[in-house]
Order: structure tokens, then C-alpha cells, then sequence
């Protein structure tokens, strides 16, 4: 039988490290989201033709990606609080390169130092929560993924009114300002920690913690961590498609108007919220986890179903069914803690599964975009994305049974 922590009060002696997790989870997406709904704004002080706009609009899962494979082999070294400081200060520097841009050099090198340190915090945030919560996984998860859709509407919706109130560089700059808040937290616990270390060396009675278990390398040997990174693709790469071509899709297919399709694809992101709440405190409870990839994946296919046999039939029913799919993004990172029974195993874990399916689902949008081309129609793309949710059954059925990474990576064999 797997141990459990004896819960603890939420707040516990690490309401500080519950604050800082939270603030972490509010800007790891303010970058993505506050730059789209004033680009127009932007346009007219900074020259920027279409091509570099497309730049800047596709390099978000590209900058996650390559964040979460080497941060989290930067972890290992240099220790995850230390690395959230890094990241933190690296996207304050880069929400204020790109607010004083006046070109596309700066604009462009201030996003990607936004999202590289946005794409660390969101690598760090599962092991953040295995070291101070490991009795709350399914808890914190749930209100840490919560806090994470949140920050991607926040900005969307602040962007135009600050920017009409103060102009775009104030609306761009202001995460600045809210990334410094959210640093204060984690320089106190690493004040915290510097003094707890010293008190710890200087005491000869102190009892040495018990050694971790060792991680061998080669993750990518790992069942496990290729059914994570396997379900995190498809949950990143469905939802990168979504906010390109969905509204264009519904007008073409289904006859919806311009305005009314925006509505609905803000109706699809909606749809995360509920499932961050609920996903991770079942993935806590089940035996058989795969179930909820099992759900995912029919809630897409049957939304993408609708909406190649019978479009105009019920559009919205179709886009929201599609929009329960995502559900997966909260079963992986909830899963990354579940699967690791330690610090270094969660980072490796989160480092892989989302430097793996960030780096596929970058190429969800573009497949769409040549399949939509080839075949003049969304009839060939739908299959598509039938086709590679159906193909995503293999990492359910992989994470069938309680399996850890360090077990596995040395070979022990799992208890049936």
C-alpha cells in the first residue's frame, strides 16, 4: 500500500511558501496573454510587418519547452528556490525590456525572457508543491492550476482599458511590477532557509536527514514519463489549436458569426477552470488514473466528432464537450508528484513531460494550418484531431497501475 502523509492545517508553519506558490501560478501566463488584445496599439508606435508578429505569437510552447528541459536540469544543481528567484527576476527584466521596446529586436528578446522565466516557474511549481505540501497534492494542485487559468485571463482582460487609460507600455509593464511582488516570498524563504542551515551546522546534536533515493539518469528510458509527456501533448497541443483556429473553424462549419464564435472559444477556456478544481483531488483518490486521460480523450473526440458529422447541429455542445478535454493539463501535473517519490524525481519528471509536450503541441497549430490548406476544407484537420486523441489511449492505459520513476529508472518492480 502507497504511504500518505498525515495531513496537515493548510497553513501550518508554510503559509509562506502556500503565498509564494500562488503568486507563481498568477504570472506564469500574464506574459502569453497581455501582449495579443493591444497589438493594434503597439503597431502604430513600434514597426512590426505581419511575419514578426507571427514570431513573437508562436514562440510562447517553444520558450516553455526549452525552459522546462534545461531548468530542470538547472534545479538539480542550484536548487529550486534559488531557480524561481533566477526566474522570477528574469521576468521582471523582460516585462520591462519589452514595455521600453521601440523595435522588434527588444519586444522580441523581452518576450522571450518573460516566458523563459514564466516557462521555469511552470517546470518548478509541481515540485514546489511536492516539498511543502506532500500531505495536500491533489489540494494545492488544484488551486495552484486554478490561479494559473486565472492569470491567463486577468491580462486579457485589463490590456485594452489600461492601455486606452495610459498607453500599451504601462499595460505591459505593470507585470513587472506584479512578478516583484511575487518575488518578495521566495527571498524570505531563502533567508529562511540560509538561517536554518547555519543553525543546523552549528548544532552537533542535529540528526542528518535520511538520503534521498537516487534518480539514475536517462528519464527518457522512463514508461511513465513518456505517458505523461505523450497526455501533456495532446492537452497543450489541442489547446494551442484552439486559440488559432477554433472561431474560424465554428464561422466556416457551423455559421456562427465572427463575435459569437470569440465567445465560444472563451467558453472552451472556461471549461479549465472547473476541471482544475476537481481533476487533481480525484487523481489523489484513484487506483486507475488513466480513467481520467480515458475522459479527456472522449470528451475531445466526441467535441470534435459533433463538430464533423453535425456542425450546426449544436455548436456549443460540441465546443464545450471539447473544451473538458484539457482536463489532462491538471491530471499531468498532479500525476508528476504522484509518480516521484522525490524532490529530484519531480523536477526531472516535470522537466520532461512538459518540455516534451510543450515541444509537440507547438506543431498542433501549424499541422491544422497545412492540413487546412492541403484539403481546402476543416474536414481533414478535425480527423486529425480525432486521430491524435485516440492515439493519446496508450498513455492511459500506461499509467494504469502506481508506478514511481525512481522504482522504475532502478528497476524495481512495481507492487501489483
Amino acid at each position: 500500500m502507497t504511504f500518505r502523509p498525515e495531513p496537515l492545517p493548510l497553513w501550518a508553519g508554510r503559509s509562506l511558501a502556500f503565498v509564494g506558490i500562488m503568486m507563481v501560478a498568477f504570472n506564469v501566463r500574464t506574459a502569453v496573454a497581455a501582449i495579443s488584445p493591444i497589438v493594434g496599439d503597439i503597431i502604430r508606435d513600434v514597426p512590426l510587418d505581419s511575419i514578426q508578429l507571427g514570431i513573437i505569437g508562436t514562440i510562447p510552447p517553444v520558450a516553455f519547452s526549452f525552459a522546462a528541459l534545461f531548468g530542470a536540469a538547472i534545479a538539480r544543481r542550484v536548487g529550486i528556490e534559488r531557480l524561481l528567484v533566477i526566474a522570477i527576476v528574469t521576468m521582471i527584466v523582460g516585462h520591462l525590456l519589452r514595455a521600453a521596446g521601440s523595435s522588434f529586436v527588444p519586444l522580441l528578446g523581452g518576450t522571450l525572457l518573460a516566458l523563459v522565466g514564466a516557462g521555469i516557474g511552470n517546470v518548478l511549481l509541481p515540485p514546489l508543491v511536492k516539498r511543502y505540501f506532500p500531505d495536500r497534492i491533489g489540494l494545492v494542485t488544484a488551486i495552484y492550476v486554478s490561479m494559473v487559468s486565472v492569470s491567463a485571463a486577468v491580462p486579457s482582460v485589463l490590456a485594452a482599458p489600461v492601455t486606452d487609460a495610459a498607453g500599451w507600455r504601462v499595460s505591459l509593464g505593470i507585470w513587472a511590477i506584479v512578478a516583484l511582488v511575487c518575488l518578495l516570498p521566495w527571498v524570505a524563504m531563502l533567508v529562511r532557509h540560509r538561517r536554518e542551515t547555519v543553525r543546523a551546522a552549528a548544532d552537533p546534536d542535529m540528526v542528518a536527514a535520511p538520503a534521498e533515493v537516487r534518480l539514475p539518469s536517462g528519464i527518457w528510458r522512463s514508461k511513465v514519463a513518456w505517458a505523461l509527456a505523450l497526455t501533456f501533448a495532446l492537452s497543450s497541443g489541442h489547446a494551442y489549436t484552439a486559440f488559432a483556429w477554433l472561431p474560424q473553424m465554428l464561422v466556416d462549419i457551423a455559421g456562427v458569426s465572427g463575435p459569437e464564435a470569440g465567445v465560444m472559444l472563451g467558453a472552451y477556456s472556461l471549461m479549465g477552470v472547473p476541471a482544475a478544481l476537481i481533476v487533481p483531488v480525484l487523481a489523489v483518490r484513484m487506483r486507475h488514473v488513466g480513467q481520467l486521460v480515458y475522459v479527456g480523450i472522449f470528451c475531445f473526440v466526441a467535441g470534435y466528432a459533433g463538430m464533423l458529422l453535425a456542425p450546426a447541429a449544436a455548436p456549443w455542445l460540441w465546443v464545450l464537450l471539447a473544451g473538458f478535454g484539457p482536463l489532462l493539463f491538471p491530471v499531468v501535473l498532479t500525476l508528476v508528484n504522484l509518480r516521484s517519490r522525490t524532490q529530484q524525481g519531480s523536477v526531472a519528471l516535470s522537466g520532461f513531460a512538459q518540455g516534451i509536450g510543450y515541444a509537440v503541441g507547438a506543431l498542433g497549430p501549424l499541422t491544422v494550418a497545412i492540413l487546412h490548406d492541403i484539403s481546402g476544407g476543416w474536414t481533414l484537420p478535425l480527423w486529425y484531431l480525432i486521430g491524435s486523441a485516440l492515439v493519446t489511449l496508450v498513455a492511459g492505459y500506461a499509467l494504469r497501475r502506481h508506478v514511481f520513476i525512481e522504482d522504475e529508472l532502478n528497476g524495481v518492480a512495481p507492487k501489483p
